[in-house]
């Protein structure tokens, strides 16, 4: 008897979960056809009327720590894990905080990272992203979207400032306080020197609207510290760069041209098949491909004669004393010898 009644439970139980299995494969199909904001606004009404669902949905979404991980830059260099961690304490209870420090210095390297437990907490933050940290204007966004935040806007060009001729006894705080009178301001500071920690003379001012960047731009009362500052596009200051005047390239010359001297213009360079000297092209001839014919060869010497002898003629040979021609002086008159 007992037997029987424990194999109805067992089949009761497997008949609920074959009916729940069934039941689930339903909601599915009629959930899958619709679309993010649909599902997003089903949830969110669910949510709001039974809150089992509202924890349900809470775990899941803060389960990845990519949705309560933020990046926060623009942290002053004597700014501490502790302090940083004490700021963003207010949105929640923080799971993990620190500040990154180079480990060949051991000095700030000006960013760090909060990571809340609860997603609703990082989405507090981020409601506020700008915060006054020991003088200096952090901004914080979520880590995994890097520097293409929401600083990064097509318009960032138009609402970032640069400030010059600062005093250095103006901090970030005088700085941000001045320049709040245009509007309202999303990040800023005072340039600093990371080895003395001293002003370097100018900061930088992002505004969170254009129209607030051009009043700070067109106001011609600028005095700060005693001193009248520069306020212009900080886009503008960047591209005054110095141009460096880089040398003449090296044209090499080819061994044949060197050999035999520079090129005139219009003469074809040895080895070379265009003229140098003209812009326009011109076409030389070239040489056959064939060698040149041997030089002929020089002919036979001529054959050496047989000497011909002649028959010796002889001289009259004539009597010792005067010749028998009288000689010719000058003018061709006769010349006489003196008389003996």
């Amino acid at each position: 008897m007992e037997d029987l009644k424990k194999r109805k439970m067992d089949e009761a139980i497997i008949n609920g979960s074959a009916e729940t299995l069934t039941t689930q494969d339903y909601l599915r199909s009629l959930l899958d056809p619709l679309s993010k904001p649909q599902l997003v606004d089903l949830l969110s009404r669910l949510g709001s009327q039974y809150p089992s669902i509202a924890e349900e949905i809470k775990s899941l979404a803060s389960a990845d720590p990519v949705h309560r991980k933020l990046f926060v830059r623009g942290l002053a260099w004597n700014t501490t894990s502790e302090t940083l961690c004490a700021e963003f304490r207010m949105h929640g209870e923080i799971e993990e905080g620190s500040v990154i420090y180079d480990k060949a210095t051991g000095k700030s390297r000006g960013y760090g990272f909060i990571t809340y437990k609860h997603m609703e907490s990082a989405q507090s933050a981020l409601g506020a992203p700008s915060k006054l940290i020991d003088g200096r204007m952090a901004v914080c966004n979520l880590a995994c979207e890097g520097l293409t935040g929401a600083t990064t806007t097509p318009d960032l060009t138009q609402r970032k400032l640069y400030i010059g001729g600062l005093s250095p006894e103006i901090s970030s705080e005088m700085l941000l306080h001045f320049f709040g009178r245009y509007g309202e301001i999303e990040e800023g500071s005072v340039a600093y020197n990371k080895d003395t920690n001293e002003s370097r003379g100018f900061g930088f001012v992002t505004y969170k609207t254009v129209e607030a960047a051009k009043k700070a731009i067109d106001d011609p009362h600028k005095l700060l510290g005693g001193r009248t500052i520069t306020v212009k596009l900080a886009d503008t200051h960047k591209g005054k760069t110095v141009q460096m005047q880089s040398p003449a390239p090296m044209v090499p010359v080819p061994v044949p041209m060197a050999a035999a001297g520079y090129a005139q213009p219009g003469k074809a360079p040895v080895g070379s098949g265009t003229p140098v000297g003209y812009p326009y092209h011109q076409t030389v001839a070239s040489y056959p491909a064939s060698s040149y014919p041997n030089p002929p060869v020089a002919p036979a010497p001529y054959p050496t004669q047989s000497q011909v002898s002649y028959a010796p003629v002889s001289a009259k040979k004539e009597l010792l004393g005067l010749s028998s021609t009288p000689p010719v002086g000058m003018g061709g008159y006769p010349y006489y010898y003196p008389k003996q």
